[in-house]
């Protein structure tokens, strides 16, 4: 018996199997996370000094960019130490926390992305109205049911899965502690918990989804109507942005939750993963700077004023 298993320390397998892919995933990973937390504390900075940034729009995006740095935080830090050294091993109580505060932090970012569509729809739809229907109270009380739905969801997912018993199982095949991976470990018949996932997962993926596809074939038959080119630019140009990101976040995380026990979600799951939750928080804010002139122009100012000029 090891020194880990009497400890109860987990064991996470993470990349092990392939020592030349740890050496070039250390890098990237560390990269990624360097521009995650370079590029999101721009947005936030710029978002919360620069005045014509005082918009609903940008108080969502900086809740986003909250969110995404606090997540990679809770995995990459020990991903990046497993990468490094020979030890894999997380503690008990350090794989509790990352299981609780990744997936209330992943909970939250899919209703906020479902908020932000509703925000796109509020703009293009209803332009004349647009003040009124978001104003501060409406989006204030938006971003705090994101955040209470991704803590209500950790407390109730994360809580039933590490009371299952693992009857000594440690050896954690993924780079961190997640739900699904976490339930493979139990010694008991664990279909009722996968069931229980699968109900989660519909309320705080799918559902968002389907609001966030609604907003946008509101907006697709609001440009129609329309038929102007610089309409269909100016919509183009306002929602792009988050049509990208929502690709990104939603094609990658529904493989995982959705269907966590097909084969290909267990072939790939790791690299699954390390895309939502490494990749794509780095990708973020520079979808949101590249395709929005408003934040270039902003960063531009902070840049400017830093300097002096």
């Amino acid at each position: 018996m090891t020194n880990s298993s009497v400890r109860g320390d987990f064991i996470l397998e993470g990349f092990s199997d392939q020592p030349l892919l740890e050496k070039i995933l250390f890098w990237v990973v560390l990269i990624s996370y360097l521009l995650t937390l370079v590029g999101n504390t721009v947005i936030i900075l710029i978002s919360s000094i620069d005045p014509k940034l005082k918009t609903p729009m940008y108080f969502f995006l900086t809740h986003l960019s909250l969110v995404d740095i606090c997540f990679t935080t809770s995995i990459v830090p020990q991903l990046l130490w497993n990468l490094k050294g020979p030890a894999k091993t997380i503690t008990s109580l350090g794989c509790a926390v990352q299981l609780y505060v990744s997936l209330a932090l992943g909970s939250t970012e899919c209703v906020l992305l479902a908020v932000m569509a509703f925000d796109r729809y509020a703009a293009v739809c209803k332009p004349l109205h647009y003040a009124a229907v978001m104003n501060p109270q409406l989006c204030q009380a938006l971003a705090g049911v994101a955040w209470l739905s991704g803590a209500g969801n950790t407390l109730i997912q994360g809580t039933i899965t590490l009371w299952l018993p693992r009857c000594g199982h440690q050896w954690l095949r993924h780079f961190f502690c997640e739900v699904p991976s976490m339930i493979k470990l139990a010694c008991v018949d664990t279909r009722a918990n996968v069931v229980q996932l699968f109900v989660a997962s519909l309320v705080l993926l799918l559902l968002p989804l389907a609001l966030i596809l609604t907003s946008y074939g509101h907006i697709a038959q609001a440009v129609i109507k329309i038929k102007s080119a610089q309409a269909c630019r100016k919509a183009l140009g306002t929602c792009g942005s988050h049509l990208i990101v929502v690709s990104l976040f939603y094609g990658t995380i529904t493989a995982v939750y959705i269907h966590p026990n097909s084969s290909y979600a267990h072939t790939h799951g790791k690299f699954i993963s390390l895309f939502y939750t490494v990749v794509t928080p780095t990708l973020n804010p520079l979808i949101y700077t590249l395709k929005n002139k408003d934040v270039k122009r902003a960063v531009g100012r902070l840049f400017h004023r830093d300097l002096g000029i």
